[in-house]
């Protein structure tokens, strides 16, 4: 798929566009409810899939075809990103107000971290035929850990990158309202709102090369799976406040998920073989199937749970 350079450039004005109206909106630092929440989900998710419209309208039915299997998986997977941000802000008790910042500069990381990924994977899946079986050997064993293991504690102060922020730069164990900086006896030292970001941005960066090496198992196409990362990600922060308090509902997501990441692995894997590259209809039926069933034996399996404050 030969996408020219102004496509790129407007993609990348729209989104910078859609984050400029996002900070703008929210730069009161308020507390987002869920009928807020909801309708920025709503407004997201709508971008997404009009998008995939203009991809179909553009580029025809297989392109839009892999763009939306990608965008389905990437915005599935960001249902398991929501539960690691609520431990990370339950750990470190973040103000609900400053909740948002720290999620949107984390989404702004996100991106930056998943396009240099998509480049470097894409490369050499080219390059290097066995690169598939590397990604894909790579995919079924974390579709096994998350089905498996996916129960195991997260301990966020463990995390090696925050470890190393914090050795490397001064830090306030003290939120100082919305700042990540600030002046303490007269020295700038970081805050812990900036170390909760750290946190943020270091475990999504595990999330991203899972997510990318599940995209591009579907197409090594750079455009589609940047684009179907992107607005994926995008309504990240609004499906946090949407579903914070609803987690407990999502049990069985998890299998799922794992059953998605180990078939996005076989699919690679099958990919450099005779069996060759699964048709994208097939792709999208196991998506839409998995995701189903997963979702509805969370919801008969947990209708008696009631919800929890996401703000608690």
């Amino acid at each position: 798929m030969s996408v020219p350079w102004w496509a790129w450039l407007a993609l990348t004005a729209g989104i910078a566009l859609m984050l400029a109206v996002d900070l703008f909106l929210h730069r009161d630092n308020h507390v987002i409810e869920f009928r807020e929440a909801a309708v920025w989900s709503a407004v997201w998710v709508a971008a997404g899939l009009a998008f995939g419209i203009l991809l179909w309208w553009w580029q025809g039915d297989e392109a839009a075809g892999a763009y939306y299997a990608g965008y389905l998986i990437e915005k599935a997977l960001s249902v398991d990103n929501v539960f690691v941000f609520a431990l990370v802000f339950t750990y470190f008790a973040v103000p609900a107000a400053y909740q948002h910042k720290v999620l949107f500069w984390g989404v702004v990381g996100a991106l930056g971290f998943r396009l240099v990924f998509i480049f470097v994977g894409a490369e050499l899946l080219e390059t290097f035929f066995w690169t598939a079986y590397v990604f894909g050997a790579f995919l079924v064993w974390t579709g096994w850990k998350m089905a498996f293991r996916h129960d195991e504690e997260v301990h966020p102060e463990r995390n090696l990158v925050v470890r190393l922020v914090r050795r490397l730069i001064p830090t306030d164990p003290r939120y100082h309202g919305e700042r990540f900086f600030t002046r303490v006896d007269g020295r700038r030292v970081a805050t812990l709102l900036f170390v909760v970001l750290i946190a943020v941005e270091a475990t999504d960066l595990i999330f991203a090369i899972d997510s990318v090496a599940a995209v591009l198992a579907i197409t090594t196409s750079t455009f589609i799976v940047w684009t179907a990362n992107a607005f994926a990600v995008l309504g990240l922060r609004s499906l946090y406040f949407c579903l914070a308090g609803l987690l407990r509902r999502f049990t069985k997501l998890h299998y799922g998920l794992a059953v998605l990441l180990a078939f996005a692995g076989v699919k690679l894997i099958l990919s450099e073989t005779p069996v060759g590259k699964l048709p994208i209809p097939v792709t999208l039926g196991v998506i839409v199937v998995t995701l189903a069933v997963s979702i509805g034996w969370s919801l008969v399996a947990t209708r008696d749970a009631r919800p929890v404050d996401a703000d608690r």
